[in-house]
């Protein structure tokens, strides 16, 4: 299943690694802001969604980095979305 048909999913989870002075500035209707050095504590909670966890930021770098985290915590159904703008298009169109 490729990236875009994820994000479409129903069932997808759109989680925002940016800083919440970031996130306020914009962000993907519906999704969580969990900032990147904050992820180790959510791993339980990330681990008991159901379905697919795409993960956004500014440019791909800290959901890249975020994604690959959860990955080694176990997590199969974790996607590295990119730019949230990205993200947002996708849903959008």
């Amino acid at each position: 299943m490729d990236l875009q048909t994820i994000i479409k999913s129903n069932h997808c989870r759109v989680i925002d690694v940016r800083t919440p002075a970031e996130f306020s500035g914009g962000h993907v209707a519906g999704s969580k802001n969990i900032p990147l050095n904050e992820i180790p504590d959510f791993v339980a909670e990330l681990s008991d969604i159901e379905g697919p966890i795409v993960l956004c930021c500014a440019s791909g770098n800290r959901s890249g980095q975020a994604t690959a985290f959860l990955q080694a915590q176990g997590l199969e159904n974790v996607y590295n979305g990119g730019s949230w703008l990205d993200v947002n298009f996708v849903i959008n169109n």
